[in-house]
C-alpha cells in the first residue's frame, strides 16, 4: 500500500495525530528542525513501510494529511537539523522520535546504544554522532479514535473542604488483593473492580489521587539491575496511558476507571510529570523532545548550552517558559480533563514550573497564569508539591489560588509531636488549624493545606512507628537513597516483632497521628495502605519496588486499627467545625469564639504556656458559627479537643460560648472509642492519647 499526502478543506489547528473520520492529520512543533520526516510502521511496529516529509509548515508547526488512514496506525518522526551541542542543537534523523502528543504507546524501549543521539564511548562523548538506527528499540504512536460512551458522566466537584484524599499505586494498590481477579491485577480495570471500590467507599475516601499513569520509562540502569521504575516518575508521552496499566491494548479501559469511580462518587486526581523528561541530561538517550528541538524543549545551562539546567535532580527541567511547550502542558491538562474525565492533577515538583525565562520561581509567571484564566483547568483540582532540587525551589506556601499545595511541615510537626520530642505545641497548633502561618494570606482559604502522614516519598505510616533507620538495600544504591530524617522511631524494636506491649505502643501511636490527621483542618491525604498497617519493610524510597516491598498487603483487613481508620473519617464528615471554608478567627468581639485554646486547668493558653519546651499537651475549642447570609442561626457545631503526648493530666473542661457541660464523643486509648459518655467533673486524660467532646445537649 502506497501513503501520499494530501489537503484539508478546513483548518485542523490541533496537534498530534488527529482522526478525520477519513485519514489522519498529523501535526508537530520544532522551531529549529529543517525537515521532519513521518514514519508509518507495520502493525508489529518492525518494519518502516513509509517514510513521508511532512509538507506544510506554518511558523513553527509542522503538519501533513494522509487520507486513508485508520486508528490503530503506528508512527513516529526522524527530524533534520543541525547536529551542533555546543549551541544547544542535537537533531539526528536517524533516531525515531514519539509524537509528543500520541494518545498511546505500542511496543517497549528496548534498552540500546543506538538509542542515543551520540556514540556512547566515544572519545567526543555527547559531541559525537550516532548513525545507527534506533526503530527497532523505540516504541511508537498509535493513532487513536476519542469516541467513548460516557453515558451520562459528569465531573463531581466537591468542595475542598469536603474533600479527603487516599494516594495509591495503580499496581500496588491492586497486586495482592485477594478479590481482585488475577487478569485484572495490576490495571486500571483492577483499580476500579468491586473489592476496590467497596473499600474506598467503606473507608470514606472521596479522592483518589493515582500515582503517576502518563506514559513512563523504566530507566536503563533500573533495568540493568532487575529492576523498574515503579513510581512512573519518568514519563516520555504527557498524553498516553502507561501501556502497563492495561489489560488489553484500548485507553478506554482508563477511561472506565474514571466512570466507575465517578459513579461510586470517588474523584481521580492524577500525580503529573511536567517539570522534566525521560531523557535525562545530555547524556541521556534521544527518545523524543531532544531530537524534536532540544533548544525550545528543556532548560540549558546560560553559560554553556551543550549542557541541561537541571532544577529537577533528574538530569533535565522543561521548559515550560517557551510558549509552545506551555501549550503542550496545557494541552495534556486539557486533554485529561476533556476527554478522560479526570478531577484534577497534583504537580510533581512544581516549583519548576513556576520558573521564569530568568529561572527564578514566580507565583504570578506564565503557568500559573495560563492555568489561572483557563476555563477549564481553573474549575479542576490543582495540588503543587511546592519544592524542587534548585535555588529557591522551596515554596510550601508560595502558590497561588486556586492551588492547594502539599504540606511536608504538617508530616514532620506531626510525626515529632507525638514521639514527644520537646516544644512542638505551637507547631501542632498552627497544623491543627490549616498552616495559617503558611497558607493564610492572599484570600487563600482554609483547605489550602493538603495534610498528610506519610505519602509513597518515604516511610509508610507503619514504618514511622517501626524503624528508627532506613532500610533501602533492595535498590542497589547501598542504602544511600532515601531521606535519612524521618522523624520515626521504632518504639523498642527496629521493624517487625512479636514484643505485644511494642506492638500495642505502635497502635496507639498510629491512632494518636490518624486521628490528628482526621482532626485537623486543611484536607487530609492518607497514604494507601496505612489504614491496613502497609510496611515497605523499612525501604522509605521505594520507587524501583515492583514487588512485594511497594505493593500494599491487604492482610490488614478488618483489624481493629482499619476499623478505626473508617469511623474516623465519618467523625470528620459529622464535624463541620474540622472542614471551615475560611481560617478561623480567635476574636470574639465580633461574634462568638470560633477557636479558643486552653490549658488543663480550663484556663486560657498564655505566652509562658506556649513558650514552655516541656509542655507536651494541647486543648482547643473549635465552632462552627452560623452564616447568616444562608438564612442559619446560632453555633452549628461545637468540638473541644485534647491532644496529650505527654503523661496522663487530669483536665478541667472550659465553658467557652456558655457550654455548661461536655459529653466524651472520642477516646483514643479507650477499647470503645467512639462510645459515647457524660464528661463530669476533672477528666483522667492517659499519656498519649486524643479525646473529643461536644456540648452536651
Amino acid at each position: 500500500m502506497t501513503f501520499s499526502f494530501s489537503t484539508l478543506d478546513f483548518v485542523k489547528p490541533e496537534l498530534g495525530a488527529e482522526f478525520t473520520g477519513d485519514g489522519v492529520h498529523f501535526a508537530v512543533f520544532s522551531a529549529h528542525a529543517e525537515q521532519i520526516d513521518l514514519c508509518l510502521f507495520s502493525p508489529d511496529g518492525q518494519e518502516e513501510i513509509a517514510r513521508m516529509p511532512l509538507p506544510h509548515r506554518e511558523g513553527d508547526i509542522w503538519s501533513g494529511y494522509v487520507p486513508g488512514l485508520k486508528p490503530g496506525q503506528l508512527y513516529g518522526y526522524r527530524v533534520h537539523g543541525p547536529y551542533d551541542p555546543q549551541n544547544g542543537h542535537r537533531f539526528n534523523p536517524n533516531k525515531l522520535l514519539l509524537d509528543p502528543y500520541a494518545k498511546q504507546i505500542a511496543g517497549e524501549v528496548k534498552w540500546d546504544n543506538a538509542l542515543y543521539g551520540y556514540t556512547i564511548g566515544d572519545e567526543a562523548e555527547d559531541l559525537s554522532f550516532d548513525e545507527r538506527d534506533s526503530a527497532p528499540f523505540m516504541v511508537k504512536g498509535v493513532v487513536q479514535d476519542p469516541a467513548f460512551d460516557w453515558d451520562g458522566d459528569q465531573a463531581i466537584r466537591r468542595p475542598w473542604n469536603d474533600t479527603i484524599i487516599y494516594e495509591a499505586h495503580v499496581r500496588g494498590m491492586t497486586m495482592t488483593h485477594p478479590h481482585v481477579p488475577d487478569e485484572l491485577r495490576g490495571t486500571f480495570l483492577g483499580m476500579c473492580s468491586d473489592p476496590i471500590i467497596e473499600h474506598l467507599t467503606k473507608l470514606g475516601i472521596t479522592a483518589v489521587e493515582v500515582l503517576p499513569v502518563q506514559y513512563f520509562v523504566d530507566d536503563r540502569y533500573l533495568i540493568e539491575k532487575d529492576l523498574s521504575n515503579y513510581w512512573g516518575y519518568q514519563s516520555l508521552g504527557f498524553f498516553a496511558p502507561q501501556p502497563r496499566f492495561l489489560s488489553g491494548n484500548k485507553i478506554t479501559e482508563f477511561k472506565t476507571m474514571v466512570k466507575r469511580f465517578h459513579a461510586a462518587g470517588i474523584e481521580v486526581i492524577l500525580d503529573v510529570v511536567y517539570n522534566h523528561t525521560a531523557e535525562g541530561s545530555e547524556r541521556g538517550p534521544t527518545l523524543s523532545f531532544r531530537g524534536l528541538d532540544n533548544l525550545s524543549y528543556y532548560r540549558l545551562s546560560p553559560d554553556d548550552p551543550r549542557h541541561a539546567y537541571d532544577t529537577t535532580g533528574t538530569g533535565n527541567t522543561l521548559n515550560v517558559s517557551n510558549p509552545f511547550v506551555l501549550r503542550m502542558v496545557l494541552d495534556s491538562l486539557r486533554y485529561w480533563v476533556g476527554v478522560m474525565h479526570v478531577d484534577g492533577f497534583r504537580f510533581d515538583l512544581a516549583s519548576t514550573l513556576g520558573r521564569t525565562r530568568h529561572i527564578e520561581f514566580d507565583r504570578d509567571g506564565a503557568f500559573f497564569d495560563a492555568i489561572r484564566q483557563d476555563p477549564i483547568l481553573a474549575g479542576v483540582k490543582l495540588i503543587a508539591e511546592p519544592w524542587d532540587v534548585g535555588d529557591g525551589g522551596y515554596q510550601v506556601g508560595g502558590f497561588p489560588h486556586p492551588f492547594r499545595e502539599w504540606n511536608d511541615k504538617y508530616r514532620d510537626d506531626v510525626r515529632r509531636y507525638w514521639k514527644a520530642d520537646g516544644g512542638l505545641v505551637p507547631s501542632l497548633a498552627e497544623r491543627l488549624t490549616g498552616s495559617a502561618r503558611q497558607f493564610n494570606h492572599s484570600d487563600r482559604g482554609a483547605s489550602t493545606s493538603v495534610n498528610l502522614l506519610s505519602a509513597h516519598d518515604g516511610f509508610t505510616l507503619m514504618d514511622t512507628v517501626s524503624f528508627n533507620d532506613k532500610h533501602n538495600d533492595a535498590n542497589g544504591e547501598e542504602n544511600r537513597d532515601g531521606h535519612s530524617d524521618n522523624h520515626s522511631d521504632n518504639m523498642g524494636a527496629e521493624g517487625a516483632t512479636e514484643d505485644a506491649g511494642i506492638n500495642a505502643a505502635r497502635e496507639r501511636r498510629r491512632r494518636n497521628m490518624m486521628a490528628t490527621l482526621l482532626l485537623s483542618q486543611g484536607v487530609p491525604m492518607i497514604l494507601g495502605g496505612d489504614e491496613l498497617g502497609n510496611s515497605q519493610g523499612g525501604n522509605n524510597n521505594a520507587y524501583c519496588q515492583d514487588n512485594e516491598i511497594g505493593w500494599t498487603d491487604w492482610s490488614g483487613l478488618g483489624t481493629p486499627f482499619y476499623d478505626f481508620c473508617c469511623k474516623m473519617v465519618e467523625f470528620r464528615k459529622a464535624h463541620e467545625a474540622l472542614r471551615p471554608v475560611r481560617f478561623l478567627n480567635g476574636d470574639a468581639q465580633d461574634g462568638p469564639v470560633q477557636i479558643a485554646w486552653y490549658r488543663e486547668d480550663g484556663e486560657a493558653m498564655g505566652e509562658a504556656e506556649w513558650n514552655d519546651p516541656e509542655r507536651r499537651s494541647l486543648m482547643v475549642y473549635l465552632a462552627r458559627p452560623a452564616d447568616p447570609a444562608l438564612g442559619e442561626e446560632g453555633l452549628l457545631d461545637q468540638l473541644l479537643l485534647v491532644f496529650n503526648a505527654g503523661d496522663q493530666r487530669d483536665y478541667a473542661l472550659p465553658q467557652p460560648n456558655g457550654v455548661s457541660a461536655w459529653r466524651r464523643v472520642l477516646d483514643v486509648g479507650g477499647d470503645e472509642p467512639f462510645e459515647v459518655a457524660d464528661a463530669t467533673g476533672p477528666i483522667v486524660v492517659p499519656g498519649a492519647s486524643v479525646m473529643a467532646f461536644v456540648p452536651a445537649a
